[in-house]
Parts: C-alpha cells; sequence; structure tokens
C-alpha cells in the first residue's frame, strides 16, 4: 500500500479520496436531505399541532432498524423517537438482547405527534410512509421490527389484531419483518413481555447474534 501512494505521489496526486469514504459520505447525505424535507412537511393536518416532526435516532448503518407508529409528547418536544415511558422501555428491551440503542436504527412510520397520542389515522400514514421507505431504501437493513398494529400492519398486509399474527416472519421487499407489540402496550399489560423477549430472540437468530437470556 505504502509503495502505490508513493506512486501517486510521484505522478503529482495531493489527494486520493477512497470510494467507501465517498459511498458513506453520499449515504449520509441522502439521509441528511431526507431529513429536511420531513423537518418542513405540510402534506398532512399534523403538521399544524408539531413542536417538530420525528425523523429518526441510532445508527443509520445498523442491521436493525425498528419501526414504531408515531412520536408521542416527550419525542414531539425533544425531536427523537422512543423517549418517553415506551422509549425507556423499548432501550431495556435493546440492551436485553445485547445491544445498545446506539447500534440500532429507531423511527415511526408517521413523523408527527397526533393530537393527544391517538393513534395515527390511515390517510396519515399514507402521506407519510413515503419517508420511511425512502429511509429504508437507503439503509438497507437486514431485519425490521415493527412494533404496534399500525406499523405492523402496513408492513405485513395483516388486517386482524396483532396478536394473531407478533413472532411471524414476514418479508417486505425482501428484507425479514418481525412484528411485536409496542412497548406503550407492554407498560399496561407486562404480562405479555416475555412474548416479546421470544420475538426478539428470532431477531438475533436471523442475525446471527448471540442469545443472552
Amino acid at each position: 500500500m505504502q509503495n502505490w501512494l508513493e506512486y501517486f505521489e510521484f505522478l503529482g496526486f495531493e489527494y486520493i479520496y477512497l470510494k467507501e469514504k465517498k459511498e458513506k459520505n453520499q449515504f449520509l447525505e441522502k439521509l441528511d436531505s431526507l431529513e429536511k424535507i420531513v423537518k418542513n412537511c405540510t402534506l398532512c393536518p399534523l403538521h399544524i399541532g408539531r413542536k417538530q416532526a420525528v425523523f429518526a435516532d441510532g445508527n443509520p448503518s445498523s442491521p436493525l432498524m425498528f419501526i414504531g407508529e408515531a412520536p408521542g409528547e416527550e419525542e414531539d418536544i425533544k425531536g427523537l423517537p422512543f423517549v418517553g415511558r415506551a422509549g425507556q422501555l423499548l432501550t431495556k428491551m435493546i440492551i436485553k438482547m445485547g445491544l445498545k440503542r446506539e447500534d440500532v436504527y429507531i423511527t415511526n412510520i408517521v413523523k408527527c405527534r397526533p393530537p393527544n397520542n391517538r393513534d395515527p389515522l390511515p390517510e396519515e400514514i399514507v402521506k407519510c410512509s413515503p419517508y420511511l421507505l425512502e429511509q429504508i431504501e437507503i439503509i438497507k437493513p437486514k431485519v425490521i421490527v415493527t412494533l404496534g398494529r399500525h406499523s405492523s400492519g402496513y408492513f405485513t398486509e395483516m388486517e386482524v389484531g396483532i396478536s394473531k399474527y407478533r413472532g411471524r416472519w414476514f418479508y417486505f421487499k425482501g428484507i425479514p419483518v418481525m412484528p411485536t407489540f409496542h412497548p406503550s402496550y407492554l407498560l399496561r399489560n407486562p404480562k405479555d413481555r416475555w412474548l416479546v423477549w421470544e420475538d426478539m430472540k428470532e431477531v438475533l437468530k436471523k442475525l446471527n447474534l448471540k442469545i443472552l437470556e
């Protein structure tokens, strides 16, 4: 390698750009551009009441993407997904998987907070989901975990309650998708946390990662 560097220096080259670094920069630039669009989006009425749109958090190079439903009050204030009580539970779940929050990529299917933390409406999902699809296209995760019935229903096209199909693998454009309960549901129904852990063990297997009991 040193010989090649000296050779290029002899030829008069002052800089050598590595292809991998250039591709990574382009990758981050695409996400930054998309985030700016999302932050200024006015496609649906949710933008009227928001403090700020919530784009994502975590590592965009991660093979694992978590997709929730919509920001809540804390998320709307801080501009980050899953930072309230449900987010704290999600973080604990990620740690139990042997990972850190910054090791995964976290986002929502709807980027602005619905009034009074209500469920996102179908028309709001229709308007906002192209941003999520663009995130997936840029990041190309190896596994997606959908949290809750709205994000899970979008990717699985299942019209029954999530309890009927959580824990089963689905595929979206070749990407394995694991639907599971939303952390806010687990706050109300802590007895079902073991079901989500079973789902996460399947995710770890799919990623060829060690399961910590």
